[in-house]
């Protein structure tokens, strides 16, 4: 059986690891010089399965609205005419709900936990290294947080999940080079989630897959599928037609420009992300632990002798043009942090559309074409369920049963055919 996976983000590439060791033919093509080169090539390295919950969540309206009047937000919405835009945010406004949020956060995090073993599995069999660290702070700069995190921490405990509410005293122990002088009122401790290099890791597995037999074809873009009985007859491309036996869209947020020719209509937005990467410079001085600023949704990664400085969600602005005001927001949070552990004035920057559908979980398997299969719609959680969705995607075309409960991770929880 030969399957052609249209991606070659960390989506991509682990869906095509996962189908060539079920023992089919496999073909990834990809319109950038390589893999993870876009929306996986350099974002906060979190693999955190316990943090994972859906950016739709009781409360966050008033904090979208709240951000509108703040220089340095985490969240920036930009309103313009788009009708796509506005059913979006209609349908994100309903899954605040807290019931919804409830039911969207343990989808997610089922595929998340599901996703690490994977990941354990693989790393251990192919003995990769990349850059990866244990152990997550999350950060309250206020009583009120610490408050808020009560939901939080009620789920963290009904799932098991190691975890420990800290003081600022405590919090500073865990990791010493946090600054004195920044305001904590205490943290959350996740000894057990991890950290790690996306994009390293893409290109590590990419060259297991391809000794394995992947083929990977870069620079060329996916145009359309040519459909014929109910089937994936053809893949237009920009170097001629390919044919498969099936097809798996892994194109993060260019996902909808191949399904919506079908009458696939996913309500898929891209949300930029920013990240800035900056070499230490005091070795002594930067984090050892991954730190997770809660009021600014900052994250900060040591990435060997780097930092990772990665946040903000930026709703209804297109292009990939780089923002200032985002920028600054980065770089406050890592000096309010750990001020003297690198120049950041000589910060490396990086934007990203992340493919965020409202409710949170991605779309998983099959679709309503018999031959065309989904992974796509992860937002800013592709790293940590790459591994578990590519598995499934490969066990569902293999023909066998999913090794976890597929409930509200595939397109049957929107209308099949018109979900936007």
């Amino acid at each position: 059986m030969h399957v052609i996976v249209v991606g070659a983000g960390i989506i991509g590439v682990c869906t095509a690891y996962f189908l060539r060791r079920s023992g089919m033919e496999v073909t990834v093509l990809e319109r950038q010089a390589g893999v993870a080169r876009e929306t996986s090539f350099a974002n906060a390295g979190v693999m955190a399965p316990s943090y994972v919950g859906p950016w739709a969540q009781p409360g966050m309206p008033g904090k979208v609205a709240n951000y509108l009047f703040k220089a340095e937000a985490p969240v920036v919405f930009r309103p313009s005419t788009d009708p796509a835009l506005w059913g979006w945010i209609r349908r994100w406004l309903a899954e605040c709900d807290p019931a919804r949020f409830a039911r969207n956060k343990a989808r997610m995090q089922r595929l998340a936990f599901y996703s690490q073993s994977q990941l354990h599995a693989l790393r251990k069999l192919h003995e990769i290294d990349y850059e990866q660290a244990t152990g997550y702070l999350q950060l309250f700069r206020s009583p009120e947080e610490v408050e808020r995190s009560e939901a939080t921490r009620a789920m963290l405990r009904d799932l098991g999940v190691a975890h420990r509410l800290v003081t600022a005293d405590e919090a500073r122990a865990i990791e010493t080079t946090l600054h004195p002088v920044t305001a904590l009122a205490g943290a959350l401790h996740l000894p057990d989630d991890e950290t790690g290099n996306c994009a390293f890791f893409a290109h590590q597995l990419k060259g297991i897959a391809e000794r394995d037999g992947v083929n990977f074809r870069f620079g060329i873009s996916a145009e359309g599928f040519d459909l014929a009985q109910g089937r994936i007859e053809r893949l237009r491309t920009s170097q001629g037609e390919l044919r498969a036996d099936a097809y798996v869209v892994a194109g993060g947020v260019d996902s909808l420009a191949l399904l919506r020719p079908l009458g696939i209509r996913l309500p898929l937005l891209p949300v930029k992300g920013y990240s800035a990467t900056v070499s230490i410079t005091a070795l002594d001085q930067a984090p050892m632990t991954s730190v997770m600023d809660e009021t600014y949704k900052v994250a900060i990664t040591r990435m060997g002798n780097r930092l990772r400085i990665a946040g903000t969600a930026e709703v209804g602005t297109t292009g990939m043009k780089l923002r200032d005001g985002a920028l600054r927001t980065l770089l406050k949070v890592a000096s309010d942090w750990f001020p003297a552990a690198a120049v950041y004035r000589r910060a490396q920057f990086w934007v990203g559309a992340r493919p965020m559908l409202p409710d949170g979980p991605p779309v998983l398997g099959p679709s309503p074409i018999a031959n065309l299969y989904l992974n796509t719609g992860h937002g800013s959680t592709g790293w940590v369920m790459a591994c578990g969705s590519g598995k499934v995607v490969a066990d569902v075309i293999a023909g066998q049963s999913a090794e976890i409960d597929l409930d509200g991770l595939t397109i049957d929880r929107y209308d099949r055919r018109r979900a936007a």
